[in-house]
Order: C-alpha cells, then structure tokens, then sequence
C-alpha cells in the first residue's frame, strides 16, 4: 500500500516487560500469552492515518537482555520513535529506566521521540509501581507517557499513534530534516507538502513476526 511517510520505530526495555507483545498486539491485534523471548532483534509494520496521509510505521523489536544490548544500540540510529516499557509490577524494570533512557539518548538522533510506556495495567492487584510514579519520571525526563495492557489492549493503539501524531507534528514545525533518513523518516510515494495538525486514528494492519521478550 501507498504512503506519505515511513517513521522507524524502536521498542526498549528489559526482558519480560512485554515489548513484543506490545507490538503483536499493535500489528495483529492478538495477545500471545506463552513465547519465546526475542533474539536479537525483531520486525512488525502497520499503516495508520494521521491528518488524512497514510503513513507507515516499520517497528523494530529489541530484546531485552545486556547480551544484546550492542545490537539494541545500533538500531537507535536512524528511529524516529522509541517506546521505553516497563512493568507496573515489577520495580526493577523500572529502576533501569534511568540506564535505557541514557543509552537511547547517547545513541539516537537528538529529536526521536520517545513515549514511556508502563504495561501490564490489567494485573492492578500485583502493581509494584504507581501510575503517578511513572507519570513524574515522563515529567522530569520530557517524555510522554501512558499505561498500556498488551493482553487486553488497552492503550496499545494510543500508544504506537500518539508516538506518530509527536512526530509528524515535529515535521510540521521543521524539527525533522525529512530529506534525512537517519533521522527515521522516509518519504512515501504518496508524499505531499505537509500542512496542518495532526489529528489520527487506526489504519490497515500489517504484519509481524515475534513473541514476546
């Protein structure tokens, strides 16, 4: 299919906080609950429409463990987007954000964007880290932030879309060289001269690859 605008994302964050199943959740609207974590890295694409223009989002997967961490950092490089997870019911994986956010700041175009995202909102009962936790640490760090549950989907479409939606205003105010592809944009066939805001909602779904990490 077509496009305006291709934006290369990448999904950071230690092992087990559900970064794959964020992104299976997104691309194929399934949760898969029993899986394999993810080697190295992994790969899911979806069309979306922001401001009327069909733009694709190309999604890379990273998994989680410090062995990999060297391939994590070669895909900041050229990403428009990070999703930064954590798991609400877990607090060490969100004592590391400090470290992710570092790495991806220290290896990344100044401009990406990144949303941090704290998942598994459906399992309240066992919750190890508040909401307004997360919330300051986004403040503090200039983030934007959201709670997502991969398992019944809940803010995963906000999420992946109001990452988009920061970004294509960011086109629209000349942060981004769009000429640049390692800033994690690409021009699509259906390119235009961008005007307005940006206002979005789901598209088609497209295809992935992987279990959870």
């Amino acid at each position: 299919m077509s496009y305006s605008y291709l934006f290369k994302y990448i999904i950071i964050g230690d092992t087990g906080v559900g970064k794959s199943c964020l992104l299976l959740q997104f691309t194929d609207k399934r949760f898969q609950p029993v899986h394999d974590l993810t080697i190295g890295v992994e790969f899911g694409a979806r069309m979306i429409n922001i401001d009327g223009k069909q733009i694709k989002l190309q999604i890379w997967d990273t998994a989680g463990q410090e062995s990999f961490r060297s391939i994590t950092r070669s895909y900041y490089r050229g990403a428009a987007g990070a999703l930064l997870v954590y798991d609400i019911t877990r607090r060490d994986t969100f004592n590391h954000l400090t470290t992710w956010l570092e790495d991806a700041r220290q290896h990344s175009n100044s401009n990406m964007v990144i949303m941090l995202i704290g998942n598994k909102s459906d399992l309240e009962a066992r919750r190890d880290v508040s909401k307004e936790e997360g919330e300051a640490f986004a403040r503090e760090h200039g983030l934007i932030f959201m709670e997502t549950s991969a398992k019944t989907a809940s803010n995963v479409e906000d999420a992946f879309i109001n990452t988009a939606k920061e970004i294509y205003q960011k086109i629209q105010d000349g942060v981004f060289d769009i000429n640049n592809e390692a800033n994690g944009i690409k021009l699509g066939p259906q390119h235009a001269p961008p005007a307005g805001g940006a206002s979005g909602q789901a598209g088609n779904s497209g295809n992935s690859g992987g279990g959870c990490c």
